[in-house]
């Protein structure tokens, strides 16, 4: 039997995976960690993008989109919290690519650079949207 580690992944509105682990990714700010048990501690800051959640025994790879968020890594625990996160089944393309399309619209209006910087953000979030159903797409393919 592998080793495990308990992650647990949180919303603002609700937990969306609590359970055993043999490697989880995580995309923090800096690059994507990834994380097998004992892993030394560790507090990072997320960006959007997947999280990906191997549980033990050969099961499905797990993808969950964080929007943003904290990571804390503990040698046999891992919690991510976020703001928003959606398990990727429930990812809406279309509403990701409108979501897209609207941010790269007001990034070319550039009226303030307070709506450029929430452009910024909210592009970089439509696209980890996105990154997260073509993953998911490739994963149910193979």
């Amino acid at each position: 039997m592998a080793m495990t580690m308990h992650v647990d992944v949180v919303s603002a509105e609700e937990s969306l995976f609590s359970g055993l682990a043999e490697f989880v990714v995580v995309p923090a700010e800096e690059g994507d960690i990834g994380v097998y048990p004992r892993h030394a501690p560790l507090m990072a800051a997320l960006r959007p993008g997947s999280v990906r959640i191997q549980p033990p025994d050969g099961k499905d790879e797990i993808l969950i989109y964080v929007s943003g968020g904290l990571l804390e890594i503990q040698p046999y625990v891992v919690s991510v919290l976020s703001d928003t996160a959606i398990r990727s089944h429930d990812l809406d393309e279309a509403q990701a690519m409108e979501a897209k399309k609207k941010a790269e619209e007001l990034m070319v209006k550039r009226q303030a650079a307070m709506d450029y910087a929430r452009a910024q953000a909210e592009l970089a979030q439509a696209i980890a949207q996105l990154q997260a159903i073509q993953r998911l797409r490739k994963r149910t393919r193979g």
